[in-house]
Order: structure tokens, then sequence, then C-alpha cells
């Protein structure tokens, strides 16, 4: 069963381009299977938007509906031809032509939004699209942006971004990139909780290459943990200031898929591809650390795993999911280990 916490976020399930329209693709989030079909015909008159993700369970016989196919602005079943409209309403039974579909032949629905190139569901119903953590770089003209992921990685997404937000791993995982086995020390910094999430403020680290154009620099992290899946940080360095939008799709408990978008003002003579090769190197030294780690479920207990004076970020977040109520991909008590 899914989170009830989680549920009430909303999460990126999959980038806007791997849906064409007319097309349809199954995706798991939060232990839920569910159905994303894109419209020809919204697409073509733009007057709504064209992606719907429902159940991915056809309500007449429970086939799955991500092997229907697209037809004009309606999703076709596999099994016996049922069509439904972009509401989740069945609007024709082609074994019963004259038949007038009642209301109860409907499958569930969840909001759908298309934001920075993503597609994001929220499966609480009545969910608002404004509610969507905000990348104010996406609209500023002077960064120069792109998207990097996504990174499959089998552990929990919980894991996965408590790893983002530390730092202290950069000299060792990092070594000759983000960090350097003799500068080790990570200087004091300040965490706060508010009604706008988790922030991380003033984490001063040296890096031999901070963003991939070879400059060595004592550089200055700023985090910001919108909701326990999404976050973002802004790095201040002699070259400029860059940021990442990152943010999570929970497969499952032990599994997940995440989305970077990097925003640099500077370095404007690097191609594209050179960065985003620079950042995909960085992502694969923390893939296989983060899957190693035991238990793949993040413990919120504190007292389960031992907590260094540089961690004060791990368990604040940690003690953040606990007052949210987060379950899903956590281990929220000693029951694991008895």
């Amino acid at each position: 069963m899914s989170d009830c916490s989680l549920v009430r976020d909303w999460h990126p399930v999959l980038e806007v381009d791997a849906l064409p329209p007319g097309t349809v693709r199954s995706i798991r989030l939060l232990g839920r299977d569910l159905v994303l079909w894109r419209s020809i015909e919204r697409d073509s008159n733009l007057t709504s938007n064209p992606i719907s993700t429902w159940i991915d369970r056809c309500p007449h016989r429970g086939v799955k509906l991500s092997g229907g196919t697209v037809k004009d602005n309606v999703l076709v079943c596999p099994y016996h031809g049922l069509q439904f409209d972009e509401t989740g309403h069945c609007v024709k039974v082609p074994g019963c032509p004259n038949w007038n579909p009642p209301e109860q032949l409907k499958v569930s629905s969840y909001p759908t939004a298309i934001r920075y190139g993503l597609i994001w569901v929220c499966l609480q119903p009545e969910s608002n699209p404004s509610q969507i953590p905000p990348f104010p770089e996406w609209d500023a003209s002077q960064y120069r942006k792109f998207l990097c992921g996504g990174y499959r990685i089998r552990s929990s997404s919980l894991r996965v971004m408590e790893n983002f937000l530390d730092v202290s791993h950069f000299p060792f995982v990092h070594d000759g990139f983000l960090g350097d086995r003799s500068h080790p020390e990570v200087e004091d910094y300040q965490v706060e909780l508010d009604k706008t999430g988790l922030a991380l403020k003033n984490v001063r680290v040296w890096q031999p290459d901070p963003d991939g154009t070879g400059i060595g620099a004592k550089v200055t992290y700023n985090y910001h943990v919108w909701q326990p899946l999404v976050t973002s940080f802004e790095k201040l360095s002699p070259s400029g200031r860059l940021t990442i939008f990152f943010a999570i799709r929970s497969i499952d408990p032990e599994s997940c898929i995440g989305w970077m978008w990097i925003a640099m003002n500077y370095g404007e003579i690097i191609p594209e591809s050179e960065l985003r090769s620079f950042q995909d190197s960085v992502v694969r030294q923390d893939i296989p650390i983060v899957e190693s780690q035991q238990p793949k479920r993040l413990p919120l207990n504190l007292t389960e795993e031992f907590h260094l004076p540089f961690d004060r970020s791990s368990v604040r977040y940690r003690q953040w999911l606990k007052q949210r109520g987060v379950t899903f991909g956590a281990i929220a008590d000693d029951r694991y280990y008895s």
C-alpha cells in the first residue's frame, strides 16, 4: 500500500518526450501500477492536458490497460475493446453497440501535469499542480539548462535522497571530481525546517573539479528539500552559480529512478555533452555505494545507525520523514532488526 504522506506529493514519472501523442506507457509509482496515455486529438487542439494517468486495470475483467491502444481521443482495452475517454469513463462497448455504459464502468484516474519537461502525477485525487515544487531557473534566460537521467537505482528512494544531501562523502566517493581525500573536512553548516521544507545553508567544501570545467575551488552549497523526494541546491563558486533540481520517482520500497535538471550561468563554451557526461560519471560513482547500503530501506529510528557530527542534515531529514509519517521505503521502528 502506498504511503499516505507521499501520496499527497507530486512525483515525476516520465520524461514528456518518452510519451509521444497516441502512445501508452505502463509505469509504477509507490507500489501502484499506472497507465499513462497521450491523446492525439487533445494534442492538436491544446484545450487540455493531453496526458491521462489511471490505475492500470480495466474495471471489466481486470486486464492491464497499458496493453491497449489509443484511438483518436480514447484508450481501447486490449481484451474486449472497451473504449474509455480522457476522464476514464467508458464511452463504448463494441460487443454491445446499442448499450449505454453506466457511470460505474469507470477507471480510477489521478491528477497529471507537465512541468520542467517531465510528467508529474499525484495519487491524491483533488491535488493542485501548483503544489509541484518550484524550479525558478526554469524560466531564467541567463541559465543554461539540461536534463540528466533517469538514473535507475536498486535502493530506497529515501536512501538516494539522503545521499544527495550528504557532502561528507565527496572526498572518498568523488575524489578528483567533487572532493579531495587530502581535504576531507566538512565545515559547520546550518539546518533549518519551516513550512516550505528542509534547508541546508552555507555548506562549504573544497572541490578539485566542481562542475566539469576542470577548475578547483572552495564552493558553497545551499539546499532546499521541498518534499521528501524533491530537492534543489545552488552551488556558488568563483566560476558562477550552478543549481541542480533533483526529483525521484519511488517505484517500490527498494527501487527508484531520478532526474536532475542542471542550470548554470557560466561555462557557455563547454559542450553540453561534456557537462552531461561529467554528471553521469558522478552519479555512476554514487549508485554502487547506495545500492550496497544495508538495509536498503532508510532507518528512521536514529539508534539503528551511528551518526557523526557532519551528519546533521541526514539526522534532520530522518526526523522530518518521521514527523510527516513517511513509511514507504523506510524502516519506522526496529522490527526489521528483530
